[in-house]
């Protein structure tokens, strides 16, 4: 995966770190650390947020925000040195939103550094069910250089209470999982990430859930990597969870054996959504790139087409809380 790699003047200058973050509380199984568990620490904060940092291990627990201006930053040199991971299953917690392993619903939410993990599918005992590893449901959040691991439902993008605009930002992350593993009605814009399917009958890399014709809501994958386990099966960029989803990709390198018709129908034979949904694709390559073999309801965009995808058109001009430089990768392999 290609992973960057800030300086601490960089940092400060993309996220525009607020006074509460000024005295940041520390999360370590060190026996003289502020806390033990990071809940314990979101807990601790004031009101109006503030900054954990979490040193390297591993941290079996589940983590549920509904403060804003939290900043949750791992410590490691990498995001595999600092893991907060939990088992909770969709069919054993009375809802797919309950087995987040950390359900971040407060805006201005801020997530670098380390992996987030939902370890269900890994138990052989348990039963085949959503797990979500993320949960992120605030407005102008920034989750940067991150694992998520999971398998069903991996990670929920998705609006807060009411249909509550949730415009959120994914930058040089890593996120696997098999069915409909990037799901939810956000409007998320998703920056050099590797989307990975494990193996699996099926891999369907989104399930967006845009309702309405009018809802402001879509995801965009710009300059992302598809690949896949070589003993995954039958492999799809996406269904529609509701009949208006909305999808693009822009210069995606696909190297994952992706079905021809790339996008298929939410229930073949019974749904009718790819119809009023729109998929899209820029300059796809790779492997699994194959434009004119696409569902025809699908779009192949035009240079002028995809000008109308750029990220200020997508968020509306409404820029100012995104990273403010630009990235300056390192590539590293995962």
């Amino acid at each position: 995966m290609r992973i960057f790699v800030p300086s601490a003047a960089l940092l400060a200058g993309c996220f525009c770190i607020p006074a509460a973050y000024a005295e940041p509380l520390f999360v370590s199984h060190a026996g003289n650390a502020d806390y033990h568990s990071v809940q314990q620490a979101i807990d601790a904060l004031p009101a109006e947020g503030g900054n954990v940092r979490i040193a390297p291990g591993v941290y079996r627990e589940k983590v549920k925000i509904s403060k804003s201006g939290i900043h949750i930053e791992g410590t490691g040199r990498k995001p595999e040195d600092t893991v907060i991971v939990y088992g909770d299953g969709a069919i054993n917690v009375g809802g797919t939103a309950r087995s987040a392993t950390l359900d971040a619903a407060g805006d201005d939410f801020r997530l670098e550094n380390l992996t987030i993990q939902n370890d269900y599918a890994l138990n052989p005992a348990n039963p085949p069910s959503q797990a979500v590893a993320l949960s992120v449901t605030g407005d102008r959040d920034v989750v940067t250089r991150v694992r998520l691991l999971g398998a069903q439902d991996t990670l929920f993008a998705g609006k807060g209470p009411n249909g509550r605009m949730s415009r959120q930002y994914f930058s040089n992350c890593y996120i696997e999982g098999h069915v409909d593993f990037i799901f939810g009605n956000a409007k998320a814009w998703f920056r050099q990430c590797e989307l990975h399917g494990i193996a699996n009958q099926a891999v369907i890399y989104t399930a967006q859930s845009k309702a309405a014709p009018d809802e402001d809501s879509g995801y965009v994958f710009d300059h992302c990597r598809l690949t896949a386990d070589p003993a995954a099966g039958y492999i799809a960029l996406g269904r529609p969870w509701r009949p208006y989803a909305t999808v693009v990709f822009l210069s995606a390198k696909i190297d994952a054996p992706v079905i021809g018709e790339g996008w298929r129908e939410w229930t073949p034979g019974k749904t009718d959504t790819l119809r009023t949904s729109y998929y899209a694709e820029y300059r796809s390559f790779g492997a699994g790139a194959n434009p004119s073999a696409r569902e025809p309801r699908s779009h192949q965009l035009t240079d002028g087409e995809a000008a109308r995808w750029s990220l200020s058109v997508f968020f509306g001009g409404a820029t100012d809380w995104l990273p403010r430089e630009p990235y300056r990768w390192k590539t590293k392999q995962r």
